[in-house]
């Protein structure tokens, strides 16, 4: 940079020194070119001190302030090399407006002005003095306001960067435009070091800064362009809770506004990171949604030193009851020894602290144990190494537990909203993180917070739950493979969303109805206890709810769902039939659509129902296929035609028993 900043430079020193020595010279406006003199010396005085210091000046506003110092030295010189003719004919035609020295003289301060600012705020130390605006300000003073705060961020103390990225996120969040310029000033690179570097406050300033300037494709590629996912991966990992909720924050916005860096993210980990958090405190082992760890077994740690061939046999143990035939290296007898000395040990030492806690000090204590009744040979240090490869993996399942435990409840909550509000952005339409959520613990944290957590992680939850979800609808393979009704985080995830359905009064709402539509190819037709609520929900007074549980129950009753006659009749019995024709006669528009379509599959996959018949749903569907703009879409235009033709066969006789 400072090699570029010379080069910069040296054509106006340059300039500077020719319009000194051409003032010199000068045989006409001797005055005139005297004050032009002065000032240039002064300008000149002013741009070598910027040479001497190029290594700590700001590049961006350098450029732009010595283009305008060249052009105006130009200027200058032009004017005294005219003032150099020799011969009186020449000194007669050579005319120049007094305006014009003025303007010059006024061009030269406001040059000196410019260098005198650049070099200023390009000062490592700026204490508390108030910098102003330079004169090139005039026509763009914000510009100018985010040099310096930019230069700041560049050369400032600590405290001064934090106060300057403050001042940066009020600038971004006031006008779109502003963010650009900040962006464009070389803004982002100063951010990202003092997200990395500075104190806690400045960190959580810069992360504010990052997550305002995503606002659009190209910001977001240009700071991913930067290193910010590698920055943020460090602090989920290390960092201040505080920090990480902002980040995590940030993430969101990031991931919301270029979809392209979903997969960043998960290639720093960062997906695991935000699961890791969203699981501290929340899905404890000792709670209805207990977890089932391949290393949690005391006994499973101590066989893990078998040779590689019995691995697999270690990884069936579970904490309740081991149950394994591997033969012990030290024989059935030193191996029944070492499982009574665990948990004798166990069960002496007083253990109050978290499972995982208990687990590392228990097994450490028992291995100490052990290792003075067999000695310090080789296969006690192996028993050793792989004690802390398992723990590692349990304890340490992806962000730093240091010092969590002693944050404030308060950080806690809004680091667990912040976190499912990044999963939420992360998980939209992408299968590859579809996978690292569904494979962790994340589900069940998702069921818990629904159940358990404050609105704002309730609802950021849900809405990850329906992204989650709309995935798994597009691919029948994922859905197989994380949606397994019989699965605990299955089981667990479907129970709250129908417990907020059946509630009926939430603003989680609209995201859970469509979460089990997405859901709907999951359910045996055995299970039918989402079809009543979601049925109730079609006589709601608000068209958004109706239209939202419409288009859910299409998912069950559709052509493309295998179970969609079991599906159809539940509906039908639930009382469906008379709320969608009310809806298809009084609804709003927006309403009219999804039910109709819906009551085409019910009448299309049912068409004997008698209860059809008494609700006269073939009058119904004459009705619609009158009304152009209840079928205008294609697809509702055949179904209508389909189920019309379906109802005439079965219901034309069938109805006249009715009567």
């Amino acid at each position: 940079m400072a090699d570029i900043v010379k080069q910069i430079l040296a054509r106006p020193i340059q300039l500077a020194d020719q319009v000194t020595k051409g003032a010199d010279e000068a045989n006409s406006f001797k005055q005139e070119c005297t004050d032009i003199k002065l000032k240039t010396e002064k300008l000149s005085t002013l741009l070598r001190q910027a040479a001497r210091a190029s290594n700590d000046l700001y590049q961006r506003p350098t450029k732009r302030i010595i283009e305008d110092t060249e052009q105006v030295l130009e200027k200058a010189l032009a004017i005294v090399v005219k003032c150099r003719a020799n011969g009186l004919v020449k000194r007669v035609f050579t005319i120049i407006p007094a305006a014009a020295f003025r303007k010059m003289t006024s061009l030269l301060e406001n040059s000196i002005g410019d260098v005198s600012w650049l070099l200023r705020v390009s000062a490592d130390e700026h204490g508390d003095e108030y910098l102003g605006l330079p004169p090139i300000a005039a026509n763009e003073p914000i510009l100018c306001l985010i040099w310096e705060q930019i230069a700041i961020l560049c050369t400032g103390s600590l405290d001064e960067k934090s106060d300057a990225a403050a001042s940066l996120v009020s600038l971004a969040r006031d006008n779109d435009r502003y963010g650009k310029l900040i962006i464009e000033e070389g803004g982002v690179g100063p951010l990202l070091k003092l997200l990395k570097e500075g104190k806690m406050e400045g960190q959580e300033n810069a992360a504010k800064a990052i997550g305002l300037l995503g606002r659009d494709l190209e910001s977001v590629e240009h700071m991913v362009n930067a290193g910010v996912c590698s920055a943020f991966a460090k602090i989920l990992k290390e960092g201040p809770m505080k920090v990480q909720s902002v980040v995590a924050w940030a993430v969101a916005e990031l991931a919301s506004h270029y979809p392209k860096s979903q997969d960043l993210f998960q290639q720093h980990n960062i997906v695991r990171l935000l699961v890791s958090h969203l699981a501290f405190e929340t899905v404890q082992e000792h709670s209805k949604y207990a977890i089932v760890s391949k290393a949690t077994s005391l006994h499973a740690v101590v066989l893990a030193s078998n040779n590689n061939s019995n691995v697999n046999t270690v990884n069936k143990a579970n904490k309740d009851d081991v149950k394994t035939h591997v033969p012990h290296p030290l024989g059935t007898n030193k191996s029944n020894q070492m499982h009574n000395v665990i948990t004798t040990t166990m069960s002496m030492k007083g253990l109050t602290k978290t499972p995982q806690e208990n687990l590392v000090n228990g097994v450490n204590q028992a291995l100490n144990q052990l290792s003075k009744i067999n000695g310090n040979n080789s296969m006690m240090k192996q028993i050793h190494v792989n004690h802390q490869h398992h723990l590692n993996g349990v304890c340490s399942p992806g962000a730093s537990n240091k010092g969590r435990e002693n944050e404030d409840p308060a950080t806690k909550a809004y680091m667990k909203v912040m976190a499912a509000r990044a999963l939420w952005k992360l998980a939209k339409g992408n299968s590859s993180i579809f996978h690292s959520i569904t494979e962790s613990r994340a589900l069940l944290c998702f069921a818990v917070l629904l159940e358990k957590g404050t609105d704002d992680v309730k609802y950021n939850s849900a809405m990850a739950i329906m992204e989650i979800t709309a995935v798994a609808e597009q691919d029948a393979d994922l859905r197989r493979s994380a949606f397994k009704p019989n699965t605990t985080a299955c089981k667990a995830v479907v129970d709250q969303l129908l417990r907020i359905i059946e509630k009926g009064d939430s603003d989680l709402l609209i995201p859970c109805i469509n979460a089990i539509g997405n859901l709907a190819r999951t359910f045996r037709a055995t299970e039918t206890r989402m079809i009543s609520p979601l049925v109730k929900l079609l006589d709601e007074h608000e068209p958004g709810i109706s239209r939202e549980a419409a288009l859910a129950l299409t998912k069950f009753a559709c052509s493309d769902n295998y179970l969609h006659k079991d599906h159809s009749k539940a509906i039908i019995n639930a009382g469906g039939a008379k709320h969608l024709i009310q809806l298809v006669y009084f609804g709003e528009q927006k309403v009219q659509g999804p039910a109709l379509l819906l009551l085409c599959y019910i009448a299309l996959h049912v068409p004997d129902s008698e209860e059809l018949a008494q609700a006269e749903v073939l009058t119904v569907l004459e009705w619609a296929s009158k009304h152009a703009y209840l079928s205008q879409h294609e697809k509702v235009e055949k179904l209508l035609h389909e189920a019309n033709s379906r109802l005439e066969l079965y219901q034309s006789r069938g109805s006249r028993g009715f009567h």
